[in-house]
């Protein structure tokens, strides 16, 4: 079996199939083997329903009182047009629960009345009942011996089950334990790592957790130290030759500034002032501006873009999503355009007529500053004069994304931006080809966001609360509860959320649902709603995490808050507060456990996202294979540089190591783990 073989080979994937593969980035043998599990399903002794706690997985020994009910699509049982459902109810001397599987009408025939059942899941609360939705099924004489065992969830998408993907991964064990080791056998010994192609089979085909925990180790370490390898090379590109660009801020910068309708925080000034150094010096800049969510980050990035413009040369702004891609041109048209600076888009979903004219426009200098999204880094995106490139939310972005970007000049500029708090400690190894601007100051007229951490028995206290908000004219995010199982299943609960909400609230209240299962311009015709104030509340899920900015948006509830990473928390928080009205966040969690409370609290009780961090870091610690995983930092597949930063700095001190000793980094081509992490924030 070759690593180049298409997925197709394997038995049970035929064209539909792989194209579902497709949607993951999973085209060969070697893709599929780098469809790392996103986390692990562990079978604990079963509980009473009386213990059963929504957003909790737990295992339940059930009896059915009665025979499981099919709905059909269109039968008003059925909460959707689309999907049937069965539904059946089971019992214990403690109490009742529901039970729902989804397009699954075969499970009908599975049960009888009156037999018991172990059923294992995460309970969520529907109708007010507690309900386990596509709960497992086990008879009680086989779940002693599932309880020794994990198993691997992976990545899904819309009509792939992640029954498929066990079956594929079962067909290239062979290839699995075959994959060739490209790291140093130096760093193999001195480290204690495992062989790579054990690793992998351990990381699909899990044997114990000790096991588990080895094989997650060699390729979280993997992951950072091909990261650092990438930005070694990257590093030794950008000293190649002096600044191409030298640029001073003419006056007309400092009247820009001057004309603000408001001043700039002493964090702004002093990192404007290090962008005007680094620009007018003998080098070319390569400087990260990392700053709190909320802090004024672009208008910084404005100003500097707006100096290179002055000077006669070509800007570019690469965002991660369509919308704030688009927000950003219209900010940027808005307080440059009438100063004569033309202002370009390209964006993925444009039409071909419209991409092309922009094409030309750029090609021929007629565009001052490009703003898009990965549609910038495209062979046909070609700039005449390109001085400054500028990367937002850096962190969203892959090593060869901002590489691509970067050779559209001949050694521009390089500026990036982060609101990803990270420590000081981490921050030095991950950022250590760049010189750092922090910005850790909030605008004068922002008010602090007041934040409460309380359990599910405050949520109609919340819902009265926005109901007052909107009366007062302002607008609410609810961030709806994480589906692990896939992207239909979140719409779906997005979609069942918002209908029990209209039952909950005001009538008079205007509100619409988000997912990511909908079309980019579906999307963006929501969010651009919401921003005109045609919406009052919006139900979504993650998906608002970057790229809408209302100030008008003054409440924020997160449904099971315990599910995420503090610092996509953080991140969550800050699409509230934006504005000159007092703002309000309100993080809603399932869980009664201490640890999670105490997490939490770091929250409750700060909005400054460079404590948050250390905080985190503190509380959770080195080595923490299987716990929470910050949702979409860095660009890391497996690897968590909060959980697992005690193997970051170890995968650093190893590269520096091989570089004292003249060690060649193009030797080592894990171009797999380039490939995973340019697509990771795509998943």
């Amino acid at each position: 079996m070759n690593g180049n073989d298409s997925v197709s080979v394997l038995k049970g994937i035929g064209p539909k199939t792989a194209a579902l593969f497709g949607r993951l980035g999973v085209f060969t043998i070697e893709d599929l083997a780098c469809l790392y599990p996103r986390y692990y399903i562990t079978y604990e002794p079963p509980i009473p329903v009386e213990e059963v706690k929504s957003g909790q997985r737990a295992a339940v020994r059930l009896t059915l009182t009665a025979p499981p009910v099919v709905a059909r699509p269109g039968n008003h049982f059925s909460k959707s047009k689309k999907l049937t459902l069965v539904t059946a109810n089971g019992r214990d001397y403690t109490g009742t629960l529901r039970l729902v599987w989804y397009n699954m009408p075969y499970m009908k025939n599975q049960f009888h009345s009156g037999s018991t059942y172990i059923f294992c899941g995460t309970p969520v609360m529907r109708q007010g009942r507690l309900t386990l939705e596509h709960p497992e099924v086990f008879l009680e004489n086989t779940y002693e011996k599932q309880m020794e065992t994990l198993k691997p969830v992976y990545p899904l998408t819309a009509g792939l089950t992640n029954n498929a993907v066990v079956k594929a991964m079962e067909q290239i064990v062979p290839y699995l334990e075959s994959m060739p080791d490209e790291m140093p056998k130096e760093v193999i010994d001195r480290q204690k790592l495992c062989k790579f192609g054990q690793a992998m089979r351990e990381i699909h085909f899990p044997f114990n957790k000790e096991r588990t925990i080895e094989a997650k180790k060699r390729l979280i370490f993997d992951e950072f130290f091909t990261f650092l390898v990438l930005m070694e090379q990257l590093k030794g590109q950008r000293q190649v030759g002096g600044n191409e660009y030298p640029i001073i801020f003419p006056e007309e910068v400092k009247s820009f500034l001057k004309e603000l309708p408001y001043e700039l925080t002493g964090a702004q000034k002093k990192a404007l002032k290090e962008i005007e150094t680094d620009l007018g010096s003998s080098h070319r800049m390569n400087r990260l501006i990392q700053g709190d969510v909320g802090s004024g980050k672009t208008i910084v990035a404005m100003t500097a873009l707006y100096g290179v413009v002055k000077n006669g040369y070509q800007g570019a702004l690469m965002a991660p999503t369509e919308v704030l891609a688009r927000q950003h041109y219209e900010d940027f048209t808005k307080m440059l355009g009438s100063k004569g600076v033309r202002i370009g888009l390209l964006t993925g979903s444009q039409k071909k007529k419209e991409k092309y004219q922009m094409y030309e426009a750029l090609a021929k200098g007629e565009i001052d500053i490009m703003i898009g999204t990965h549609a910038l880094i495209q062979e046909k995106t070609v700039f005449s004069n390109l001085a400054l490139v500028v990367t937002d939310e850096q962190h969203r972005f892959g090593v060869n994304q901002r590489k691509f970007l970067q050779e559209k000049g001949f050694h521009p500029h390089i500026l990036v931006m982060s609101a990803t708090p990270i420590p000081r400690t981490l921050a030095i190894i991950m950022y250590g080809d760049l010189d750092i601007s922090i910005m850790d100051e909030l605008p004068k007229e922002r008010l602090p966001i007041k934040n409460c951490v309380v359990g599910n028995g405050y949520r109609p206290t919340a819902y009265r609360f926005m109901e007052q908000q909107i009366k007062e004219g302002r607008q609410v995010y609810i961030i709806c509860p994480m589906v692990e199982e896939s992207e239909a299943l979140d719409a779906e609960n997005v979609i069942e959320y918002t209908k029990q909400l209209e039952k909950n609230m005001d009538s008079t209240v205007r509100m619409e649902y988000l997912h990511g299962k909908m079309k980019g311009s579906e999307k963006e015709e929501i969010m651009k709603r919401f921003e005109n104030h045609e919406i009052d509340l919006l139900i979504s899920t993650t998906v608002i995490e970057v790229g809408i900015n209302v100030p008008n948006a003054t409440v924020m509830m997160i449904e099971n808050s315990e599910r995420f990473g503090l610092a996509q928390l953080h991140q969550l928080r800050g699409r509230v507060g934006r504005g000159k009205y007092q703002s309000y966040c309100i993080f809603m969690t399932a869980s009664d456990k201490q640890e999670i409370k105490d997490r939490l609290e770091i929250l409750g009780k700060s909005n400054d996202g460079f404590h948050i961090a250390n905080e985190d870091l503190r509380l959770r610690g080195p080595g923490d294979f299987f716990g929470v995983r910050q949702s979409g930092d860095m660009d890391f597949v497996m690897a968590d540089i909060y959980s697992n930063s005690d193997l970051l700095k170890a995968a650093s001190q190893e590269v520096n190591r091989l570089k004292q000793d003249g060690f060649d980094f193009s030797s080592i081509k894990n171009n797999n783990i380039e490939k995973k992490q340019d697509f990771a924030t795509q998943i």
